[in-house]
């Protein structure tokens, strides 16, 4: 498929990434597994190698963005290739954003089973533009959050967000474990969540 920058010697391999479970049991799901591991490798590596300026929590904070399903929908939708998802009669709507983010994974691991590592890498490397690690800005909160605690500490992490009733807005307040680290205000749920997810990096993770 011209789309990708590849061509496959198996191309069995090739529709097997592209076919969704509600069309056959030989779909993407072992791929898309396999291409996770793939991808979380290459980007780390390739953040590694080219960001020596770069403290672990901010190399772990980029490799987020790239290895993240918004940016993987990007990828798919930047390669054009909804019309070529094999999809069974009993799905209906739009194709999801996870189902796109996973497909990306599974074409990364179609492309190194049929002919290995590098040529996965290069996928990685061109396709999600490895390269503008200097101009990531990355405002998702809690995701940095989530892999900046997982990276330090070992806790549960949770949200315990309601309605305030006095000012139609949301409340949010984060713990770890049973210690409660921050308290986040917003319009919406989500909004909430991501100032708390803010302001528990600012006070967990000064330097950052």
């Amino acid at each position: 498929m011209s789309k990708i920058g590849y061509k496959f010697k198996n191309q069995a391999l090739l529709v097997r990434a592209m076919t969704h479970s509600s069309k056959s049991a030989e779909n993407y799901e072992r791929l898309e597994f396999l291409g996770d591991g793939i991808l979380d490798f290459v980007v780390g590596d390739y953040l590694f190698q080219h960001c020596n300026d770069k403290a672990e929590g901010e190399l772990t904070v980029l490799r987020s963005h790239f290895v993240s399903e918004a940016n993987l929908c990007k990828v798919f939708d930047e390669l054009g290739l909804e019309k070529e998802v094999i999809l069974g009669k009993s799905y209906q709507g739009q194709i999801s954003k996870a189902i796109k983010g996973d497909i990306i994974e599974a074409i990364i691991a179609a492309i190194y089973l049929d002919s290995g590592l590098e040529n996965a890498k290069k996928f990685i490397i061109d396709k999600l533009d490895l390269a503008s690690f200097d101009s990531v800005v990355d405002d998702n909160y809690k995701s940095q959050l989530q892999e900046l605690i997982q990276a330090s500490f070992k806790c549960k992490m949770q949200y315990l967000t309601e309605k305030d009733d006095k000012s139609d807005n949301f409340v949010s307040k984060f713990y770890m474990d049973e210690d409660e680290i921050s308290t986040g205000y917003g319009q919406s749920k989500l909004d909430a969540e991501q100032n708390a997810a803010h302001l528990a990096i600012k006070k967990l993770f000064k330097d950052f």
